[in-house]
């Protein structure tokens, strides 16, 4: 399970509404890439076929299966204090990861 917090589920809902996308979803997703392997994504999409269907805090999440090997058990929060960092996913399964933040290994 991947879950949002209260704070990043109503940035989520007020990002879609500037969107003006309803059917559009939250793609959250993991690449190669970034400072320490593997970097994390984030994107408004629609399913693909193979694509698991989450919902965290009214917000429905799309994730590739590869993905969600990676993010199993992560919680996405939204931090838009002083430092201005976004999104933010703490993830259990990450051995490392980089000051920014946006990559792990």
């Amino acid at each position: 399970m991947i879950t949002l917090t209260p704070r990043a589920a109503q940035q989520v809902q007020s990002m879609l509404t500037e969107l003006k996308a309803p059917q559009k979803r939250l793609r959250v997703l993991v690449e190669s890439g970034g400072c320490s392997g593997f970097q994390y994504g984030m994107s408004f999409d629609e399913p693909r076929p193979d694509d698991a269907q989450l919902e965290s805090e009214g917000v429905s999440l799309l994730i590739d299966p590869t993905s969600l090997a990676y993010l199993q058990g992560s919680a996405i929060d939204f931090d838009d204090g002083l430092q201005g960092k976004g999104f933010e996913i703490k993830n259990p399964n990450a051995q490392s990861s980089c000051g920014c933040g946006k990559s792990f290994n």
